[in-house]
Formats: structure tokens, C-alpha cells, sequence
């Protein structure tokens, strides 16, 4: 009997086994499609490339909310990580008035986001601010030159790119120079570009690697750590009790005539309330 046992047990155990390299062995490598969470740094990485004296004042301009107090004593971070202001309301985050996140900083908030894919773009739908992100991959390059001029600056830039493999490579370019790269206050300007390398590695799991090119702020590329995005399970997206209709992302849109009031004094105003990681 207790062989009988012993065997149904590790008979058990190898079909859950297989069914765990079957299910791995599954998924489509290039197919992005679902709801997502990031997990990593948020910013580029705690290991800021050098700056140029022109990045080193607008970084000094900025004065965040996020991160730890200024006149802390470093701890081996960059500088930039500790210079939070001890009163919300002395910080000049641009976000604290309802304007964009912009690029990276969007993508950097461990909010949900929905990737919806397609055969020429991939789409990036943000439950914070309900924004959309198009990324192109129908064959088009990211405007230069004159394009790029005549287009201008945009909160979320504008991007192209292609399949290398199974890793999807992006480009962004044109970004407005206003919106921070994060919640720390670190600048970049609008010769930024970004590459994002994106490799799906597992039916729940997706990695991304992003570097930022900006020579007229840092003296060298700016290299991430290696972000995840992991799935977000479909029971936790659904609303009012069914699929379809009124399920997916929420609204969190800030908008000015009935949020930055509230937002001002239930938040920003509090003193000493400001300093969170």
C-alpha cells in the first residue's frame, strides 16, 4: 500500500511538473498583449551616468517630493536620490498641478498598464492618467531633422521600432523637456532618446531594458537595471462582477477643475508628509 502511495505521489508530481514546462513552453514570445505591473527602480537605475554642469542645475532646479530628505548624509546613493523637500508644498513637481507624467516617468509607476498589440503597433494604455502610448512597428523610423522639428516636442515622444528576435527594440525621440524622467526630479532634455528592448520570458513575465541617450545633460548613457512587468491576474481586472463591459484598467485621470484642490490639501500641503520612497 505505501508503494501504491509513494508512486501515485510521484506520479502526481510529474504530471504537474509537465504541465508546468507545457504551459512555459506555450506562449508566444512575441505577443505582448495583456495587463501588466512593473517592478524595478523608479528611475532609469540608482546608477546615474556623470552630468554635464547644464544637467547638474536643472537637476538642482527640481525640487521632488520622493525620495529621501535633502541634507540627509548619503548612504552611496547619487546625490539626486536625496533632496526632498520637507513640506510638500515647497516641492515644483510638475505632475502636482496636473500636468503629464510624460516618458519615461509613465512608465516607470508601478500602476497597471495594458499593452494592446497589434500587426503595426503596440499599445500602451496607462491606468494613471488613462494615457495611451503608440508605439509603431509597421516599418516607419522615429522622425529626425526637419520631421522631427515640425512635429515638436511631445510628452510622450514619438516612437518606432522593430523585432530583433524575440525582443522587441523601441525608440523614442521629440520628448518635452518639461516633464521630469521621474518621481526624483532628474531632468532630461529634448535631444533625449530612449531605447526600450523588451523580451517576453515567460507566459507571466516580460523584461525590459531601457537606455537613455542625452549628451547635453549626461556625459554618458544612462543603462537600466533590468525591469519586470508581470502579469496582472484577470479576476483582479474585473469590475462590477463580470468580463466584457466596465472591466479592465480604471480612470485616474488628475484633472484640474476637481482634483488639484483636493489633491493640494489632502496631500501636497501637509507638512512633512513628503518625503516618502
Amino acid at each position: 500500500m505505501r508503494t501504491r502511495s509513494t508512486m501515485a505521489v510521484v506520479m502526481a508530481v510529474v504530471a504537474a511538473t509537465s504541465a508546468a514546462v507545457a504551459a512555459q513552453a506555450q506562449f508566444d514570445p512575441r505577443d505582448l498583449s495583456g495587463i501588466w505591473t512593473i517592478r524595478g527602480h523608479r528611475s532609469i537605475s540608482a546608477n546615474v551616468p556623470p552630468m554635464t554642469p547644464e544637467g547638474e542645475a536643472r537637476l538642482n532646479a527640481n525640487r521632488p517630493t520622493r525620495g529621501r530628505l535633502l541634507g540627509e548624509p548619503l548612504r552611496g546613493e547619487h546625490p539626486g536620490f536625496v533632496r526632498a523637500v520637507p513640506v510638500p508644498s515647497q516641492g515644483n513637481d510638475p505632475a502636482h498641478k496636473c500636468n503629464p507624467n510624460g516618458f519615461p516617468r509613465l512608465l516607470l509607476d508601478p500602476e497597471p498598464v495594458e499593452f494592446i498589440q497589434t500587426s503595426g503597433r503596440l499599445l500602451q494604455v496607462f491606468q494613471w492618467e488613462r494615457t495611451l502610448r503608440e508605439l509603431w512597428m509597421d516599418g516607419r523610423r522615429v522622425p529626425s531633422g526637419e520631421n522631427l522639428a515640425n512635429l515638436g516636442p511631445a510628452w510622450y515622444g514619438h516612437t518606432a521600432g522593430a523585432w530583433e528576435g524575440n525582443t522587441l527594440v523601441m525608440n523614442t525621440v521629440g520628448l518635452d523637456d518639461r516633464a521630469w524622467i521621474d518621481i526624483f526630479g532628474f531632468p532630461k532634455s529634448t535631444d533625449t532618446r530612449i531605447e526600450e528592448r523588451y523580451t517576453r520570458t515567460g507566459p507571466d513575465t516580460i523584461e525590459l531594458r531601457m537606455t537613455l541617450y542625452d549628451a547635453k545633460l549626461y556625459t554618458q548613457p544612462w543603462v537600466s537595471d533590468v525591469k519586470t512587468f508581470t502579469r496582472v491576474k484577470r479576476e483582479d481586472v474585473t469590475f462590477f462582477g463580470w468580463s466584457g463591459l466596465f472591466s479592465g484598467l480604471t480612470e485616474a485621470i488628475c484633472a484640474p477643475m476637481n482634483e488639484v484642490d483636493t489633491y493640494n490639501t489632502l496631500f501636497r500641503d501637509r507638512a512633512g508628509k513628503g518625503a516618502g520612497k
